[in-house]
Parts: structure tokens; sequence; C-alpha cells
């Protein structure tokens, strides 16, 4: 244990099972609500006119690294940044779930031909990114878009960090906007999508630092300290 408390310290590993938590049901959970629901699809012109490029389907995977990445980072931070930003995006998520029960949203993904290993690769991707309805597969869960709104989170971690440089801050920022990017560019979300990722997390930012929702983090802290003390005694 001493050796993953050198990577990531004790106080971060609540906040960020809560958030996995919560980030499982918003997703899945939904779908209990949703499944049978007429989806809309908003996509407007702009969109339409984005071209499916199949080899930023690398990048849009390649997300999850980066959040990995960037959770450790702002896990590492001090206590006052790491609980005030896993709170704000748990908040996010939370929002989010509301967004898919009550805004089900769907949209139109290309129909791949080939069969090349990067084909074959998206086709998988769509089929376990999506819900059975009507005997296929349909996009789900798209407003606002999550790979954005965790691309986002690890970004404005990185602005907030203490521990690391300038440089891990342009990189993430790099990162960020190549999965915005990647997220319209293999059909996964659109615009308003990618737009509607930032907004939550920005909202819940502000819930958070008008409301300080992240105090419950040092109370459930004290009380486990409490408790050990009266034990050793």
């Amino acid at each position: 244990m001493d050796r993953i408390y050198k990577i990531l310290p004790k106080h971060a590993f609540l906040p960020i099972f809560i958030s996995l938590f919560i980030n499982l049901n918003a997703y899945f959970l939904s779908r209990v609500f949703t499944s049978k629901l007429n989806h809309k699809d908003l996509s407007g012109k702009l969109d339409k006119d984005i071209p499916f490029v199949k080899e930023f389907m690398i990048i849009y995977m390649l997300a999850y690294v980066v959040w990995i990445v960037g959770y450790i980072v702002i896990g590492r931070e001090e206590k006052s940044i790491c609980y005030k930003i896993f709170t704000a995006e748990q908040i996010a998520k939370i929002m989010c779930l509301l967004c898919f029960i009550f805004i089900p949203t769907t949209m139109v993904r290309p129909h791949i031909m080939g069969n090349e290993w990067l084909d074959i690769f998206c086709k998988m991707v769509y089929s376990s990114d999506g819900v059975l309805s009507n005997g296929q597969f349909i996009a789900d869960n798209l407003f606002p878009s999550v790979h954005c709104l965790e691309s986002w989170v690890c970004f404005r971690g990185a602005l907030k960090s203490k521990r690391m440089g300038n440089i891990y801050t342009v990189i993430m920022g790099i990162c960020t906007v190549l999965i915005f990017a990647s997220t319209l560019l293999v059909k996964q979300h659109i615009i308003i999508d990618v737009f509607g990722g930032v907004a939550v997390f920005e909202v819940a930012m502000y819930i958070e630092n008008k409301l300080e929702v992240s105090r419950l983090y040092y109370y459930f802290e004290n009380r486990k300290q409490k408790r050990l003390s009266n034990n050793e005694e």
C-alpha cells in the first residue's frame, strides 16, 4: 500500500471512488429510464458537414489514458484543490444523469463498410457504446458529452495544479482539444454536446464555490480520525 500511496495519497481515494460510482450510475442507470423513450437528434447543418475521420477513434479511446493521468494529478494536489475539483465533477455528473433522463438524445452514425482493423475497431466502439432498440444499437446519453466533461475536468485541474508546471498544462490543453475534436470526427457527438460537457462542469464549479459542498469530505475525514483515536484509547 505504501507504493500506492506514493502515487495517490490517501485523501484522494474516496473522491475518486465516488466520482467513478456516480459516473457508472449516470451513464448506465439512465438507460433504465430512457431505453424505451423517443430519442431526439439535435444535429444541425454544421454537424452534418463535419466529415467522419476514423483515425480519430484512436484519440477518442486514448482519452481514457488522459483521464487516468489527469485524475492522479488532481488527486495528488493538496486537499483543498482535490476535494473542490472532484466535488464539482460529481455535481456535474449528477447534472448529466438528469440531462440523460429528461433530454434523451441520439444521432445518426455512419455505416462503416470497410473491414480494415480500424473499421472493425470503430464498429466495436459503436456496438458497445449504445443502447439496443428495435434490434439495433443507437447512440444515447449524448448531451452533455461525458468524454468532453472528463477531459475538461482534467484541464481545469491542470490549471489549478500547484505541483505540475506550465508544460503539463499545455499538454493537457492540447489533449483536451484533440479529444473534443475526436468526439465530432468519429461521430460520437455533435457540437452542442461538446459545449454541454464544458458548461455542466463550469456550472458545477460555480455551485461548489458558492455552497462549498466539498466540506463534506473534511467532515467525514474528521469523523474517521475521531473514531481511530477512540479505538486507540
